[in-house]
């Protein structure tokens, strides 16, 4: 294989999302997967767990040398950060409480946002309704990369730090492709992550602060979950622009490698996506599908063919254009 990308653009179409129409015809043939909707009571406290655990953590890393606190950012504390990150993503869908208590799911994505230690909760909710609605919109999906990023980070090198850089690139996308402004939730979300990151440093010093947002950065960058980010959207196959991955990895985030019928059916809970795979098999086994995030970064990053403008993009006549 080669150094460079061969693709020096994205992929333009002229057709609507496809998610909208997929879902009409699933549900005409399979309107029992209606059931399926609603709140899911048990990622309250699934999450609250998974919160508390962090906590703790912080009071037991107070001590270790920095190396060590690093390793185990790494290999356990970022990887329940990235896995509240997914729970996040459910939360914004109101999947915690139901769609009628939508300001208890804003207030509760704040409270599993604490761990992670940069607020970003309440944005995250803001921009994730534009990429479901805008799948692929140009001026509009702030998943897509920019035209610079596209063009910088061309050859496998230049993909691996992308790689590592994509909790930067995903924070500041979207103050270039469409930004908003920053409303009241955000602000809370702000100074209740600064209140609790405050808490942290004054009871148990530095270090453990250090463990939370280094665990959050390392795990959502050249990670093997954070394969996902890769595998969801990126083209590889022609025309093809979302994908599912059914391994093990989904177990601890929220089935978020159901990728497909996430896109389907976003007011399912990560809980009962497998469910949905089950009901209507003869919409999805067929599909292209991935076997290993890990795999999906190796070929991301060597495989010629594919790099950030690997992505299916269309323009809406309410998006910006430049």
């Amino acid at each position: 294989m080669g150094n460079t990308v061969t693709r020096d653009d994205f992929e333009w179409v002229y057709t609507e999302q496809p998610h909208c129409s997929r879902r009409k015809q699933i549900l005409a043939k399979h309107p029992e997967i209606k059931s399926l909707m609603g709140p899911d009571p048990q990622l309250k406290w699934v999450v609250t767990a998974m919160v508390l655990t962090q906590v703790l953590c912080c009071f037991l890393v107070r001590d270790l040398s920095w190396k060590w606190l690093i390793f185990w950012a790494y290999m356990f504390g970022g990887c329940i950060n990235h896995s509240l990150t997914l729970a996040i993503h459910d939360i914004s869908h109101n999947v915690a409480f139901g769609n009628k208590d939508a300001m208890c799911n804003r207030l509760f994505g704040i409270f599993a946002n604490l761990p992670i230690g940069v607020p970003y909760s309440i944005s995250f909710k803001k921009y994730h309704v534009d990429h479901h609605r805008y799948l692929g919109g140009h001026g509009l999906d702030v998943d897509v990369p920019t035209h610079l990023e596209a063009r910088l980070f061309s050859s496998p090198a230049r993909k691996i730090l992308w790689l590592f850089l994509q909790p930067l690139f995903y924070a500041l996308r979207p103050l270039v492709v469409n930004p908003k402004p920053v409303g009241r939730l955000e602000l809370l979300n702000l100074m209740v992550q600064l209140a609790f990151n405050t808490f942290v440093v004054y009871f148990w010093g530095i270090k453990p602060l250090v463990y939370l947002i280094a665990g959050s950065l390392l795990c959502m960058g050249l990670h093997p979950i954070s394969g996902h980010f890769i595998a969801e959207h990126y083209m590889y196959l022609s025309g093809i622009e979302t994908y599912s991955y059914y391994g093990p990895l989904n177990y601890i985030t929220f089935n978020v490698g159901y990728h497909m019928e996430h896109h389907d059916f976003p007011s399912i809970p990560g809980s009962r996506l497998p469910q949905v795979k089950q009901m209507a098999p003869e919409f999805y086994d067929d599909l292209p599908q991935h076997d290993s995030w890990t795999r999906v970064l190796w070929d991301f990053v060597f495989c010629d063919s594919l790099g950030p403008y690997s992505r299916i993009k269309r323009t809406f006549p309410l998006a910006k254009q430049d």
